[in-house]
């Protein structure tokens, strides 16, 4: 059976959550995210936040938080920016659009946008009313193309927001990844602090399923719920996704399966790069996009999965490559073992 460095969700989840799932499988709860477990993750994220005065709400999985976030607090006439890699520009089937949102996207070859990229979007949109306004930017961290944002930058884009009244929001579905690679300066409670919005992954880090939406602005979180609710995402057993959280925030389980991930994709990395493979970019998560001959890239294919990501030219492609919590010595030393030979 070939290893898949496709995703970092191929497998189930961690030991911990299955085994807390069936301790408490019989415990009467109360029902729609108002049980113990629940109750008690949330805290643990404020805590972990330093932010008591923020609202938590769990639902299933990525695109699901994306849309309910951006439909909510968005005005009919409003619109999001983006990356013009961003997850729901390419990867979420329209479900902004098909709320009545639209996307204005930016070119950026490193998947970050910074105040400089949103400028232009500004200023080719005053003609009121006639266009749609720009009112919330969509980052990711980390990005669709394993890069990540420095304090620095995250500190300017959300002055900058502030300034042009936009909301900041962030997708964390790989937040984890993000804040421990090696390189990151940026901390989860700098994060609730330069946002207006972001959420926790647990998908993508160890849980079966689950995102943890952190609404930060006070201002967005009245009646948030109901749009929880309208959309579908209020899980009546609300504590599968309570009891996830709270086995994920337990002693940092959640940073240490992140970098785990982590440091087995730079293993690869490298190395590949002590033999001159080129990157598409120049990533530290568990995301890394090396340029192959098409040659390796069919060799290596005959025991491991992962995406060809772009065609370099008729003899090289880039492929991604993604590591997860659960990827162990094995495949990564197997896969080396190819590199060193054919390389």
């Amino acid at each position: 059976m070939k290893f898949s460095f496709k995703n970092d969700y191929s497998e189930g989840c961690h030991p911990n959550i299955l085994q807390a799932l069936l301790e408490h499988n019989l415990d009467q709860q109360a029902g729609y995210g108002e049980d113990e477990y629940s109750l008690k993750a949330k805290e643990l994220i404020k805590e972990k936040i330093k932010n008591p005065k923020s609202d938590i709400y769990f639902v299933s999985g990525g695109t699901q938080a994306n849309l309910i976030v951006i439909s909510s607090i968005l005005r009919p006439y409003q619109c999001a920016v983006s990356a013009g890699t961003g997850h729901i520009l390419n990867n979420e089937t329209g479900a902004i659009e098909a709320t009545g949102h639209k996307i204005l996207s930016v070119e950026k070859g490193d998947g970050k946008l910074k105040s400089e990229d949103i400028i232009p979007v500004l200023e080719s949109h005053r003609n009121v009313p006639h266009q749609v306004m720009p009112k919330l930017v969509y980052i990711s961290n980390s990005t669709e193309l394993g890069t990540i944002y420095t304090l620095k930058e995250l500190e300017d884009l959300s002055k900058f927001c502030k300034e042009n009244n936009l909301y900041l929001f962030m997708d964390g579905a790989r937040i984890g990844h993000g804040l421990t690679s090696e390189i990151s300066d940026l901390t989860l409670e700098k994060v609730a602090e330069l946002t207006d919005i972001f959420y926790l992954g647990g998908t993508k880090n160890g849980a079966l399923i689950g995102e943890a939406i952190i609404i930060n602005n006070q201002e967005l979180q009245q009646d948030f719920a109901f749009n929880i609710k309208q959309k579908g995402a209020l899980l009546a057993k609300g504590r599968l996704l309570g009891i996830q959280f709270l086995e994920l925030m337990k002693n940092d389980l959640y940073f240490d399966l992140a970098k785990h991930a982590n440091q087995q994709a730079m293993k690869i990395k490298n190395i590949m790069k002590e033999r001159g493979v080129q990157f598409l970019s120049d990533t530290y998560t568990n995301q890394i996009f090396p340029i192959l001959s098409n040659d390796l890239i069919e060799k290596l294919s005959e025991k491991f999965e992962f995406y060809v990501w772009k065609k370099i030219d008729e003899n090289f492609s880039a492929i991604r490559l993604i590591t997860s919590w659960n990827t162990g010595d094995e495949p990564i030393n197997n896969f080396i073992e190819i590199l060193k030979n054919e390389l």
